[in-house]
């Protein structure tokens, strides 16, 4: 898998998992292991040189 293709998935994740925990209660044990995965996402993509500002709506 190409470093591009890496990128473009971790985007989908990202911006998916994102959905989910704003339908979630913040206070749920779901909504912990989605920040959980929500936080390693954002490392990945930054580390990558993408800039989260347009589709980060959670920004915790």
């Amino acid at each position: 898998m190409s470093e591009k293709e890496m990128i473009k998935i971790s985007i989908e994740k990202f911006t998916r998992l994102q959905k989910y925990m704003r339908l979630s209660d913040k206070n749920s044990e779901a909504y912990r292991e989605m920040k959980e995965r929500y936080t390693e996402l954002k490392v990945i993509l930054t580390a990558s040189g993408i800039n989260l500002t347009e589709i980060d709506y959670i920004k915790e």
